[in-house]
């Protein structure tokens, strides 16, 4: 199953956001992007790019696809990083809290200009189980 390329980057265009308007207005905006990557990892659907369907021009066949299970990873990432974040301002860990969304808007901003890191993580981890069953 696969994604088109620009429901993916709405996705990143809205962590991004969300996490900028967090730190400019209120740190529990945060929890938007949680509780919808919440719902994502359990659902295996993602309501931002549900919405945004609505709004391509042409059919999702026409578009460049992403692979709908990398995206499940990279989703899982920045709801864990967001998830830590909204902990560590609860506990006042201000510190850790801007790190851990830091660096969700970081990923999410490579990504939109063209580099992927969730995707070399689970490159590196599909690659280590593949030698490590190899060797066995």
């Amino acid at each position: 199953m696969s994604i088109p390329k620009p429901l993916v980057q709405l996705n990143q265009s809205f962590l991004v956001i969300t996490v900028l308007l967090a730190f400019v207005f209120h740190i529990w905006i945060l929890a938007i992007p949680f509780v919808l990557g919440l719902i994502t990892l359990i659902t295996k659907k993602n309501p931002v790019i549900l919405m945004g369907k609505r709004f391509l021009k042409k059919p999702s066949n026409e578009y460049n696809q992403e692979d709908q299970d990398q995206q499940l990873f990279n989703q899982w990432i920045a709801t864990t990083c967001l998830g830590i974040a909204l902990v560590a301002f609860t506990l006042d860990y201000q510190v850790i809290g801007y790190i851990f969304s830091t660096m969700v808007v970081a990923a999410a901003g490579l990504a939109l200009a063209g580099y992927c890191i969730g995707c070399a993580i689970r490159y590196r981890y599909m690659m280590w189980k593949y030698n490590k069953a190899k060797a066995q």
